[in-house]
């Protein structure tokens, strides 16, 4: 039953658009999705290496940009030459997005993960600060606080085969719906393959992994490698889907909500960060109902730390363990009577 339950999930998500017609609840899951994607990746370097990386929302942003300027195309001077792109169609932007936002995880794996612990997190939270800079004055090409607006919308295919751009609410939930599905088949094949398992050794003793022959640093950096180029491809997805994005995209608040959603839905298991994006994705709208802005913060850190405190390990785990429990000697008890009482009648 636990191996089907992947894909009754990916069922009854598939079913939403079918009977939710309000948009902006729709909205509310496209834009969730898309931070549930970012949380998927955040939770290979958290949750599968034991990094904590502050920083994650970069990712987001380079892939959000690199997308954007792709598919709107620009014109700016480098010491003195003259360089125009003319715009290209949104899917190649998503593809180079996604691809600049792994190779940007290849380098800052390659020079973060000579330190450990808090350093770590000080050199990913120092790029994350240097790309918003970058973002935010470089005006001649990023636009700087007035932000880049007319992004297009995502279009896939080719002149012969016709071309589908994804418009309504619904076009983009099974559009972000089939990423999360890719990626959670990716990340799967990876974690249960014998990289995975090196990074998880890592994890949880890096000593004994290294005494045993395993790199700390070619697979921290293909943990970054995957997980910034998922980031990347969720950016992506969220600048062709709001189509207008500026730097408070590398807002640090992004990076917090991404490691809210891994560790309270449980970070090291594949289920984890779409729990929590769940939880912490619609939980802000639906108390938005009921309570003011001031209240909502409350009831929010309120929700997450009685998460956190009740379920130290998340929501996954907590619910596995249940399942995978040993009966109690009351109900082996009560097993047995009934079988004796049924072998009676009998």
């Amino acid at each position: 039953m636990k191996r089907y339950l992947p894909i009754i999930a990916l069922l009854f998500f598939a079913s939403v658009p079918l009977w939710l017609h309000d948009k902006y609840y729709l909205h509310t899951l496209v834009v969730a999705g898309i931070f549930m994607l970012a949380a998927m990746s955040l939770n290979l370097l958290l949750g599968y290496t034991g990094q904590l990386s502050l920083g994650h929302v970069a990712f987001f942003g380079i892939g959000a940009y690199t997308s954007a300027l792709t598919s709107l195309g620009f014109s700016l001077s480098i010491f003195g030459y003259q360089i125009t792109h003319e715009p290209w169609p949104p899917f190649i932007g998503v593809i180079l997005g996604t691809a600049v936002a792994g190779l940007c995880g290849y380098l800052i794996g390659k020079l973060a993960f000579r330190v450990r612990g808090a350093y770590f997190v000080i050199v990913t939270v120092s790029f994350a600060e240097v790309v918003r800079l970058v973002a935010l004055n470089w005006v001649e090409l990023t636009n700087g606080p007035l932000a880049l607006p007319g992004i297009p919308p995502l279009t896939l295919g080719f002149e012969w085969t016709g071309y589908m751009t994804f418009l309504s609410k619904a076009q983009n939930y099974y559009l972000v719906l089939a990423f999360i599905a890719f990626a959670y088949v990716v990340i799967k094949r990876l974690v249960y393959s014998p990289y995975g398992r090196a990074m998880i050794a890592l994890r949880e003793n890096e000593t004994l992994a290294v005494s045993v022959g395993i790199s700390v640093t070619r697979y921290l950096v293909l943990a970054a490698v995957f997980s910034g180029a998922l980031a990347g491809l969720a950016g992506t997805l969220y600048a062709h889907y709001i189509q207008i994005i500026d730097p408070m995209i590398f807002m640090f608040l992004n990076t917090v909500t991404m490691v809210i959603m891994v560790i309270t839905g449980g970070k090291g298991t594949l289920a984890g960060p779409v729990v929590g994006g769940l939880i912490f994705g619609i939980a802000p709208v639906i108390l938005r109902n009921y309570v003011g802005p001031e209240v909502q913060w409350i009831l929010y850190g309120v929700l997450m730390i009685l998460i956190v405190y009740v379920l130290p390990d998340g929501i996954v785990p907590a619910i596995e363990r249940w399942f995978n429990r040993p009966p109690t000697p009351a109900e082996k008890n009560g097993s047995s009577l009934a079988l004796q009482t049924g072998k009676g009648r009998a």
